[in-house]
């Protein structure tokens, strides 16, 4: 078990430029995933908070420029929880538009052994939305946001050349859940493909 508790940063500011329509009002098993991704999310973590528009009914923060990207999504999460006293603890990060995230794995990067970054790899993948970051990696996260980068996986390459590092592999993470719980929707064809509703 962690000897800290996790904190929680759910995005929601993604563009949704090839979805369209804001991927957190998708609704599974008439849910939205705003609503569910926040459920599970708050079921392992706190605080928890939003980090864009206001979409579920956690207290909400934003990037300095909304809608640029997901690592600057990080980084302001990062600031805000440090803002109300929460930046000693680990972060559970989680993108919106993940509908079938298990909180078995949630708990599983929990309470893994200490590391700047706890990470799920599907098929050599890095599941960067979903896991988890020491005080450190937000911290350098925001550093790399000052200086111009916008990707994740420029935040996994800091950190795997100045930090520490555990990747969580299927035969690890297939003992608490399934490639199921990795599925994330991009398009409109995405989500009718895995049974959700659109908004509405």
């Amino acid at each position: 078990m962690t000897t800290t508790p996790c904190a929680g940063l759910l995005l929601t500011g993604g563009a949704s430029r090839r979805f369209g329509t804001p991927k957190a009002e998708v609704r599974i098993d008439g849910e939205r995933l705003a609503d569910r991704t926040a459920r599970v999310l708050s079921a392992i973590a706190a605080p928890v908070l939003e980090v864009g528009p206001g979409s579920s009914t956690l207290d909400a923060v934003r990037e300095a420029v909304p809608g640029s990207g997901p690592l600057a999504g990080v980084a302001a999460g990062g600031a805000a929880l440090a803002a109300r006293g929460a930046g000693e603890r680990p972060a559970l990060v989680l993108a919106v538009d993940l509908p079938f995230v298990d909180p078995a794995l949630l708990r599983a990067l929990a309470d893994a052994p200490p590391a700047d970054a706890v990470v799920p790899r599907v098929d050599g993948r890095a599941q960067s939305l979903c896991a988890r970051y020491s005080p450190a990696a937000l911290t350098r996260a925001a550093e790399l946001v000052d200086a111009g980068e916008r990707s994740m996986r420029g935040l996994l390459d800091a950190l795997v050349d100045e930090l520490v590092v555990r990747w969580i592999d299927e035969p690890e993470w297939s003992a608490v859940t399934t490639p199921q719980c990795f599925v994330d929707i991009d398009t409109p064809d995405d989500a009718r493909r895995v049974g959700l509703q659109g908004p509405g």
